[in-house]
C-alpha cells in the first residue's frame, strides 16, 4: 500500500495520468498518458506534495483502484506522480459521464442541440443528474480527505462543475480553482437547462475562489450566465473580472493553453514518425500540395462540412485536381453513444463519395484514416501546406496551434471563427464561418495559392502566438493566480 500524507497541491479531473488493462494472467498493465495537465503538473517538481485525484474509467482502472488500497496508486506505475483513483460505481459513472457530462453539458456549451427535438429533460435525465451529483460528491469527499490545511486545489472541466461548491462546504480552509476546457454557452442558450440545474452548475463553480477559462469570450459568457440565472453581480476593473454571489466573490481568469513546442519537435523526429512520413508521401505523390486535418470524430469538430468544402474546392477550382491531396484523420470518439457512431459513418460515406467523384488512375484526392495514430498525425503535420481547423465551436483547439509548429513548409491556417484559438491566431489565419461551405472552399483556395514569402511570415507569427503559454507555464500560471 502507498504511504499516505496530506497533499499541498491537488488536481482533480475525470481522466487521470494513467490507465490500466487486465492481462490474461490476471495482472495489470499500466499505460501512462500525456497532455497539458500531465506536463503542467510535472512543472511543480517532485517535492511539492502534489496529488492527482481521478476516476476509474475502465474495468482495469477499477481493479487497479481496488488493489491499491483506498485508490492510492503505486507511484512506480504513474511516472512518479501521486494518484488517487476513485472506484465510483460503474452505473453511476456511466450516468454522470455519458448521460450528463457528454450528452448534456457538452451539447449545451458547444450549442449542438437540434432544438425542435432535443433536449428532453424527463425522469431519465433526473436519474442521471442525481448520479452526476453523486459522482461530483465522490471527488469532493476524496479531495477533502487528502488535502493538507490551506492547500490549493485545481478542479478541471465540465465533468466536475459541482466539486468547488461541495468542497467549499467540506473544507472552507482550502484555496479552490476551477478551469473550464470547453467554451461556455451564451446565457440564452445556457438556459435550455432546467432552471435548478442551471443554477446548481453555476453555483458549484462559484464555490471556487477563482474560475478560469481558455479565452476572454468564454469567461464573459460565464459571467453573463451568473448575472442572468443567479442574479449575481459582475464587477469589472480593467481586465479584472469578478462575480459576487451569495456573500462570496469569485475571481474570473483567462489562461490560453498553448502548444508544447519542445515536445512536439522532438517527438516528430522519431523513427516511427519518419516511417509514417515516408508512407504518406508515397500515398500523396510528388509535387502535390497537402491539406491536413486531424480531429476526433466529435460532433463539434465539423468534419462533414470540412469535407464538403474540400469537394466544393475541387468543383469550383478544377485547376487543383491532381495537384492537391486532403489528409483527413478522423479518429473515433465516444462510440458508446449512437449519435457519434452515426456521425463517423457519415464521414466515411462522404469521403468515399469524394473519392469516387474525383479520383483518377494516378491521383487519389482524399486520404481518410479513422484509426488513432499519434505518430501518423505528426507526420501529417510535417507535410501540411494548409491546416483546416473548422469547428462549430471549440474551447481552444490545440491542433490549430500544433500544426504550424511542426509544418516543414510553414503552413497556412484556415480557422473557424468559433474556435477559442481564434482569439490568438485570427490575425495570421484565414478565418471562416464554419457553417459556410462556399466561404471555406474559397479560404482553402486562397491558402493553397498564398505566395511562399507571405505564408512563411504568417507561419512564423502563428508559431509565436501558439507557443506563448505552453502546458507547464499554463499550469503554473493558474497556480500563481490562485495564490494571489
Amino acid at each position: 500500500m502507498v504511504s499516505h500524507r496530506a497533499a499541498r497541491i491537488l488536481v482533480a479531473s475525470n481522466r487521470g495520468p494513467v490507465s490500466f488493462t487486465v492481462r490474461d494472467d490476471g495482472g495489470l498493465s499500466a499505460r501512462r498518458g500525456g497532455g497539458g495537465l500531465v506536463s503542467g503538473l510535472s512543472a511543480i517538481g517532485p517535492d511539492a506534495d502534489a496529488l492527482w485525484v481521478c476516476a476509474a474509467l475502465s474495468d482495469g482502472d477499477r481493479e487497479a483502484a481496488r488493489r491499491a488500497g483506498h485508490g492510492r496508486l503505486d507511484p512506480t506505475e504513474t511516472g512518479g506522480q501521486r494518484v488517487r483513483m476513485l472506484d465510483i460505481d460503474a452505473a453511476t459513472f456511466a450516468d454522470a459521464y455519458n448521460g450528463i457530462a457528454n450528452s448534456v453539458l457538452w451539447f449545451v456549451h458547444h450549442m449542438l442541440y437540434q432544438t425542435p427535438l432535443e433536449p428532453v429533460f424527463d425522469s431519465d435525465f433526473e436519474r442521471q443528474w442525481a448520479s452526476y451529483e453523486a459522482y461530483n460528491a465522490a471527488f469532493a469527499d476524496a479531495l477533502a480527505e487528502e488535502a493538507a490545511e490551506g492547500s490549493e486545489v485545481l478542479v478541471q472541466d465540465y465533468h466536475l462543475t459541482l466539486v468547488p461548491g461541495m468542497l467549499r462546504e467540506r473544507r472552507p480552509d482550502l484555496r479552490i480553482g476551477h478551469f473550464s476546457h470547453t467554451p461556455w454557452a451564451p446565457a440564452d442558450y445556457y438556459r435550455l437547462l432546467p432552471d435548478d440545474v442551471a443554477a446548481e452548475v453555476l453555483g458549484g463553480i462559484l464555490g471556487a475562489d477563482r474560475a478560469a477559462f481558455l479565452t476572454r469570450r468564454w469567461a464573459e459568457a460565464f459571467a453573463e450566465c451568473c448575472a442572468e440565472v443567479l442574479g449575481a453581480r459582475v464587477e469589472r476593473d480593467g481586465h479584472e473580472l469578478r462575480v459576487v454571489h451569495d456573500g462570496r466573490t469569485t475571481r474570473i481568469g483567462v489562461h490560453g493553453l498553448g502548444a508544447d513546442a519542445d515536445f512536439l519537435r522532438e517527438r516528430a523526429r522519431r523513427d516511427d514518425v519518419e516511417e509514417r512520413l515516408a508512407a504518406l508521401r508515397e500515398e500523396v505523390g510528388p509535387d502535390r500540395k497537402v491539406i491536413v486535418r486531424v480531429d476526433r470524430t466529435e460532433l463539434s469538430k465539423n468534419i462533414v462540412r470540412g469535407l464538403l468544402a474540400y469537394r466544393r474546392l475541387l468543383t469550383d477550382h478544377p485547376e487543383w485536381r491532381g495537384r492537391v491531396v486532403h489528409l483527413a484523420f478522423a479518429y473515433p470518439s465516444r462510440h458508446d453513444l449512437a449519435v457519434y457512431r452515426e456521425y463517423t459513418d457519415r464521414v466515411r460515406r462522404l469521403a468515399e463519395e469524394i473519392d469516387a467523384e474525383f479520383s483518377t488512375p494516378d491521383w487519389k484526392p482524399l486520404v481518410l484514416h479513422v484509426r488513432d495514430d499519434f505518430a501518423r498525425s505528426l507526420a501529417a503535420y510535417r507535410m501540411a501546406d494548409v491546416a483546416l481547423v473548422n469547428p462549430i465551436r471549440d474551447g481552444m483547439n490545440l491542433v490549430a496551434k500544433e500544426v504550424p509548429v511542426i509544418s516543414e513548409s510553414g503552413c497556412a491556417l484556415v480557422l473557424s471563427r468559433e474556435a477559442g484559438a481564434a482569439a490568438e491566431l485570427a490575425e495570421d489565419a484565414l478565418m471562416v464561418n464554419p457553417y459556410d461551405i462556399g466561404a471555406t472552399a474559397r479560404a482553402l483556395h486562397e491558402a493553397l495559392s498564398m505566395p511562399d514569402a507571405e505564408r512563411a511570415e504568417r507561419a512564423k507569427r502563428l508559431v509565436a502566438a501558439s507557443t506563448a503559454l505552453p502546458p507547464q507555464a499554463w499550469f503554473l500560471d493558474q497556480l500563481e493566480a490562485l495564490r494571489a
